[in-house]
């Protein structure tokens, strides 16, 4: 993102931006000069050795310094303006060491600003208490011990000390919008991580919901398919007429299979909202479901007292319909040929109440692999409405599964 424009910007940022890894080790590479970098160093060198170049020719024209001094304060000022090209890698050490050399050498007062500005730009400020506190309170006592030919005492040292102030100031609002950029980036990370990971959790609802309409559905569709199957197994000399209406339902129910089978796959595909297709049942559809349970041999009394189904909320009206869809599946598969009651009952501000209880079976039914997970996906359906769901054996060895749904 960063890549096209880094060599305008800082060595430091601009890894901090790419996170450039050293390949041999894994560990963040030390920064290379970029062209930027390349463009301020020059101009930090050249504005330390034109300041040198000035104050020497201040030093040759002062009669009262003796030229021993001037002589190694200009060759300290030269060595001060050549360590500006290492002022990156080691800022604290510079700044430690130019404190005496720029004592000694007033020509280094260029490279001691230079090394200034780059110790705040990058390090703490409690360096640059001590180092700038330091050097500011050194300033009387160098214009005292080599006072400035061409300014009064309070003058150079009221200079000095704003000019140190100043390289101070303008180093921390470099270093301040360094910072905020490297803010706005890792804000935009979290935030494209947050995206991602609200995506995932979408998509991961999207498909624990699908998985539950599938198992809903097809479950009580190829629950008949199996019922009736396994009578034309069993009873194979059955008339004629017998055979027929059992293999017409299945037909009926694998067609009705496939058509829920191929809605679901449908809105996988599809782009826009799950609407599209058949409506989805509510509380409406539960004498239809009866009957199909009737049709298929199933001993099912259906009991509902609702005093106005037609207000039932649609998200409710469905919901107890998969449940009453779910029990009535598990009663063929585990108990079959049991007697099953519906009750349904309930009225605007006291809820829904719905109730399917089946009888104890005459013989133990097979296992059947993966039982209990339609109802743990309706327990979990009838909790994101607010409601509850409970199931479990009666005293009289049948089961029973209750649930509570709101209705406001």
């Amino acid at each position: 993102m960063f890549t096209a424009r880094r060599w305008w910007l800082p060595s430091a940022v601009a890894d901090e931006l790419t996170e450039v890894l050293d390949p041999d080790t894994g560990r963040r590479s030390r920064p290379r000069r970029t062209a930027r970098d390349w463009i301020v160093d020059f101009g930090c060198f050249f504005l330390a050795v034109g300041l040198w170049l000035g104050v020497a020719g201040t030093l040759h024209s002062d009669p009262h310094t003796p030229r021993l001094l001037v002589a190694v304060d200009l060759l300290l000022g030269a060595l001060s303006c050549a360590t500006v090209w290492v002022r990156r890698r080691w800022p604290l050490a510079l700044a430690v060491v130019m404190l005496p050399v720029s004592f000694v050498a007033s020509s280094a007062a260029g490279a001691q600003l230079v090394a200034l500005f780059t110790l705040t730009v990058h390090r703490p400020f409690r360096y640059v208490a001590w180092i700038g506190g330091a050097m500011i309170a050194l300033v009387p006592v160098f214009y005292w011990w080599r006072p400035d030919p061409e300014m009064s005492y309070t003058g150079a040292v009221v200079f000095s000390v704003l000019l140190t102030l100043l390289t101070i100031g303008w180093g921390m609002f470099v270093r301040a919008k360094r910072q905020l950029m490297l803010s706005l980036r890792d804000r935009a990370r979290r935030a494209e991580t947050e995206a991602r990971l609200r995506a995932e959790q979408a998509q991961r609802l999207a498909r624990e919901a699908i998985a539950r309409e599938m198992h809903d559905v097809l479950a009580h569709r190829l629950s008949l398919l199996s019922v009736h199957a396994g009578a034309l197994e069993f009873r194979p000399e059955a008339p004629r007429e017998e055979i027929a209406r059992a293999a017409g339902v299945i037909r009926e129910s694998a067609h009705e299979a496939l058509q829920d089978l191929r809605e679901i796959i449908g809105v996988l595909r599809a782009d826009g909202s799950d609407d599209a297709g058949r409506p989805q049942p509510t509380l409406a559809a539960l004498e239809a479901l009866v009957a199909e349970c009737r049709e298929a041999g199933m001993e099912v009394t259906l009991t509902d007292t609702v005093t106005d189904p037609a207000a039932v909320p649609a998200s409710v009206g469905r919901t107890a319909y998969r449940i009453a869809q779910e029990a009535l599946t598990n009663a063929r598969k585990h108990a079959p040929g049991t007697r099953v009651t519906v009750t349904v009952a309930g009225a605007p501000g006291d809820g829904l109440d719905i109730r399917i209880r089946n009888s104890a079976p005459e013989r133990e039914a097979p296992h059947v692999p993966g039982s209990g997970q339609g109802l743990i996906g309706l327990t979990e359906r009838a909790t994101l409405i607010g409601g509850t769901l409970e199931h479990g054996p009666t005293p009289d060895g049948g089961f029973e599964v209750r649930g509570r749904l709101p209705w406001g």
